[in-house]
């Protein structure tokens, strides 16, 4: 499980998150809510180990993380798909996909075959360089360069933004897919209400660089929800 306790973070003088708690368990989907600039990216990238955080700790399974930097995170089993999605334009799929080897051991260094059961257009694209694929196809590759890794917790910055609506149902399948096989803690970070519900299993609303409204799903109150994501 990842805890994350009080987290404060700056950029120079300027205070990006505020006192932020929050848990992902493995099995269940987390989802940060709320508009453009209130904190959602900044609180992933300090749980990727981005950047360093002023105040707080992350835990993962009782281990304290806070300080160590993403390749030791990666190391540990956290693996971020960022926003705008930062595939090699210039590798071919195959060889994006084996950027995920980095923090595996020389036994684990294949490329799983559920990402090319979530993802087939991958596997029929493996000799395409990532740059002349779509927005969509890039996203789709940016998880299965993730989970590659064999993640134990997956940090998703908005992956359906600007996908084709076919593409996101892909997306959304996929994330059900990990959910339901109870190993993988995840953390989504959307905009969109309808598509955040639909996997969620807990869901915090941020603005201000703070946690305005948190809940469960079966202690959600859509009204008050609304009205937080509304401020």
């Amino acid at each position: 499980m990842l805890d994350v306790q009080s987290l404060d973070l700056h950029y120079g003088a300027a205070q990006a998150l505020r006192a932020v708690s929050l848990k992902a368990e493995p099995g269940k989907v987390t989802c940060v809510l709320g508009r453009n600039g209130v904190g959602k990216t900044s609180l992933l990238d300090a749980l990727a180990g981005q950047h360093p955080v002023t105040r707080g700790t992350v835990t993962l399974d009782g281990s304290d993380i806070t300080t160590l930097r993403p390749y030791e995170r990666a190391r540990r089993g956290v693996a971020y798909v960022p926003q705008g999605r930062e595939i090699f334009p210039l590798l071919t799929v195959r060889e994006n996909l084996e950027t995920g080897f980095a923090p595996l051991s020389r036994d684990q260094r294949s490329i799983p075959d559920d990402v090319f059961a979530l993802f087939p257009v991958l596997g029929n694209m493996l000799r395409r360089r990532g740059g002349d694929l779509s927005g969509g196809q890039q996203q789709q590759l940016a998880i299965g360069r993730a989970l590659v890794m064999r993640p134990r917790v997956l940090l998703l910055d908005e992956p359906t933004e600007g996908i084709q609506p076919s593409i996101i149902k892909d997306i959304g399948r996929a994330i059900a897919y990990l959910r339901n096989l109870g190993q993988v803690a995840i953390v989504l970070v959307e905009q969109y209400l309808d598509f955040a519900r639909e996997l969620g299993d807990y869901f915090a609303v941020m603005d201000r660089g703070a946690v305005i409204y948190a809940c469960g799903k079966a202690d959600m109150d859509e009204a008050a929800l609304k009205r937080a994501l509304a401020l």
